[in-house]
């Protein structure tokens, strides 16, 4: 009886013991379980846990926070430079392990960026509104207060739809805001407007935003035999046209990215494969992978979905025809607003780069460039080059070897350089 209280006593002991230890080392273990998860070792996560103390920083905030991250990558450069270890093998793996974690995490902030109401979109920007059954129109911001006051809606850049045929209908609006994302949301249009003489259309505030995904290839339900070949040679040519009977298989969807198939038997996946099939009397080749396998027992067949990684422009374009001429008339209206956002962006980034390149043309054609004047002064001279004066650079090497300013003309006006207290006293006349 008194060895089994004993037992208990000493069980209760060391629980105590070991709780107290889970309740002190919590947040650590916490830490290195998170810090393992994202790939670091136990020594990176030994230097992150006391850069962040240093840094009067929560450790576990390195793990979501971008400015507490930043605090400890600089505290760990500068201790590793104070030390002598900043070239390090070790150093440097741990500053990019770094480096590579900000940039995850900074993917994450951006996801938490989304546009939660409409009132926060600037003026100016650009827009492309679906209104059912009449298509996609182009317009932009123009004022953004109580309503949104958009430019009347155009096609291009002329008005196809009266202002009537607006008011009262809902609307898809899609846009691309700068540094962020593609967003799409529906509205209804209040009324009309003049907008400094210019007529508008007024949309109602909202703040159902859908964040979206750069477009996808767009698919297209099928019913296409096709034949399949599996490509067991490494080396292959792309435009190589099967001629012999492949196995025998029907596409149910497909893209310029890839199709849905199925096949009788059991497929595998993870092996590449070659597609051959007819789309409106043209031949179409697609070489790929597949991707993954759904087995049916019952009916002994295979549902593969299909990777496309190479396709030959003209047949690609054959599929991308059919796909779109099958699409539902506002499927494909949501697909061309996408694309017009997508290039709307494009063609704005372009604009920003052409403006900062002409800018700094600008600025290099008014900036003297001495080493060009330095290469074309006289070297006819038989003498060597290193012990001749250079008569455009304002600095020449005097007879002990050190540097003074040698006479300069401006304009035609020599001024001579008669030492550092004289030409002192002209810079303070001068002021």
């Amino acid at each position: 009886m008194v060895s089994i209280l004993l037992a208990i006593i000493i069980f209760s002991a060391i629980m105590a013991v070991l709780m107290k230890i889970y309740f002190t080392c919590k947040d650590k273990v916490s830490f290195y379980v998170m810090g393992l998860s994202d790939g670091f070792s136990f020594s990176d996560l030994t230097a992150l846990w006391n850069a962040a103390i240093i840094s009067g920083l929560n450790p576990i905030s390195l793990f979501s926070s971008l400015p507490a991250l930043a605090s400890c990558i600089s505290q760990i450069q500068s201790s590793a430079e104070n030390d002598g270890s900043i070239g390090t093998v070790k150093i440097q793996t741990l500053i990019s392990k770094l480096y590579a974690f900000r940039a995850k995490v900074e993917q994450k902030e951006d996801l938490k960026k989304n546009l939660d109401s409409t009132r926060a979109l600037d003026t100016g920007q650009k827009l492309r509104v679906i209104l059912p059954g009449k298509g996609v129109f182009a317009s932009e911001i123009v004022n953004n207060g109580s309503i949104i006051a958009i430019k009347f809606p155009t096609k291009n850049n002329e008005i196809t739809t009266k202002g009537d045929e607006w008011v009262g209908q809902t609307v898809s609006v899609y846009l691309w805001r700068k540094n962020d994302a593609q967003y799409v949301f529906d509205t209804p249009v209040e009324g009309m407007g003049l907008f400094l003489g210019k007529p508008t259309l007024h949309l109602k505030h909202t703040s159902n935003l859908l964040r979206t995904q750069k477009r996808n290839a767009i698919r297209s339900k099928c019913h296409i035999p096709a034949q399949l070949y599996i490509m067991k040679d490494k080396k292959f040519d792309f435009a190589q046209l099967q001629t012999k009977p492949g196995y025998k298989c029907m596409l149910d969807d497909i893209s310029v990215t890839g199709a849905q198939l199925h096949i009788r038997g059991r497929a595998v996946p993870e092996i590449q494969i070659q597609i051959q099939f007819m789309i409106q009397n043209k031949m179409v080749v697609m070489l790929g992978v597949i991707k993954s396998v759904e087995y049916n027992e019952e009916n002994n067949q295979s549902r593969i979905h299909f990777q496309c990684i190479h396709i030959d422009r003209t047949m690609k374009n054959t599929v991308s025809n059919f796909v779109y001429n099958n699409l539902p008339q506002h499927e494909k209206e949501i697909a061309e607003a996408i694309s017009s956002t997508e290039e709307d962006v494009q063609k704005e980034n372009q604009e920003e780069k052409d403006v900062s390149e002409r800018l700094e043309n600008e600025v290099n054609e008014t900036v003297p460039n001495y080493g060009a004047q330095a290469n074309d002064a006289d070297t006819s001279d038989s003498q060597d080059v290193s012990s001749q004066e250079n008569t455009n650079f304002p600095i020449k090497e005097n007879e002990n070897g050190d540097y003074e300013l040698q006479d300069i003309e401006f304009d035609g006006i020599k001024k001579e350089n008669a030492g550092e207290k004289e030409l002192n006293n002209d810079l303070d006349a001068d002021f």
